[in-house]
């Protein structure tokens, strides 16, 4: 059998190194090729995985912003095989003091699904992921801001009043489907049946498709928006009409109420109204029971009501 050897800045990544091949040689009896690993950087494994891998999802954009931030830390000059759970850990500790924990688990995951492609289909060995054993920050508890007394009323009539016309029936609309901004933007004339009240969406953030039930108020509201040549009901950009809500919450002086509250109100006001959990699912487009308990912070005066 041919020798391995390796030079190493400290004892303890010799040490490390020498374990793992004999770990290796108890389990295969034989040695792997470890020098792909010891060759490559993490960088080198992100821009291929961003090159490669992430062209072929829907959330391209976002990954591609994500691998762009993890490039500019030190650990990217880290080999594969040298790379620890220790550094990825001091990797996460130095991330959340500047970004929120969701943040860092999204670039941990990045991280470590790009190492297993290396694994299973780019010739790197490695023994296991180190990213797999590094414990994720706890993520934030999920948001339970509703619409509270004449917080709805009051968004509406500013609405009114001001320039961006589009506001009054985007707020409506959110309310009665649960629709997601993106999903709202994107609505197109040709997908809603104003006659069976239903609006198809071809593509979800799922990945998949779906069929929203409308209400008499969205049917309404939708009639009153059928005008122009455009394809889609609405034709703002997501960072316009992100800025005309902030705009529009400042002006009547609204604390943190995010446009994505207005899905969660939605969702809880069908459960409300007595729909189950299957139904709910089937409107709002959660695929996992988890993340729709979530959205499910029901008023004990409104239950109480229907306790009798």
């Amino acid at each position: 059998m041919q020798p391995r050897s390796k030079s190493f800045d400290t004892k303890a990544d010799a040490e490390r190194w020498a374990r793992s091949l004999e770990a290796e040689l108890d389990r295969n009896g034989a040695l792997p090729d470890t020098r792909p690993a010891e060759n490559t950087t993490l960088a080198q494994v992100l821009v291929r995985y961003r090159d490669e891998v992430s062209p072929n999802k829907r959330s391209h954009a976002s990954e591609t912003s994500r691998i762009s931030a993890i490039l500019r830390r030190p650990i990217c000059f880290r080999t594969l095989a040298l790379l620890s759970t220790a550094d990825l850990a001091t990797y996460r500790d130095e991330r959340l003091k500047a970004v929120a924990p969701a943040t860092v688990i999204r670039e941990l995951n990045t991280i470590s699904h790009a190492i297993d492609t290396a694994r299973r289909e780019w010739g790197i060995h490695l023994a296991v992921n180190p990213c797999k054993l590094v414990r994720r920050p706890s993520p934030p508890r999920g948001r339970t801001r509703r619409l509270e007394g004449g917080e709805e009323q009051l968004l509406l009539a500013a609405a009114d009043k001001g320039r961006v016309r589009y506001l009054r029936p985007l707020i409506i609309l959110a309310i009665e489907t649960g629709m997601r901004r993106g999903e709202l933007l994107s609505l197109r004339w040709q997908h809603i049946d104003l006659d069976t009240r239903v609006a198809h969406l071809p593509m979800t953030k799922n990945g998949t498709s779906r069929d929203v039930p409308l209400s008499a108020r969205a049917v309404e509201t939708l009639r009153g928006l059928q005008m122009g040549e455009s394809a889609t009901v609405f034709t703002a950009a997501p960072n316009a009409v992100r800025l005309a809500w902030e705009r529009l919450t400042r002006r009547v002086s609204l604390q943190d109420l995010h446009l994505h509250d207005l899905r969660h109100e939605a969702v809880s006001r069908l459960f409300e109204k007595g729909f189950n959990v299957a139904e709910v699912a089937s409107i709002s487009g959660h695929r996992e029971l988890r993340m729709l308990q979530r959205y499910t912070h029901l008023r004990a005066t409104d239950l109480a009501e229907r306790l009798g």
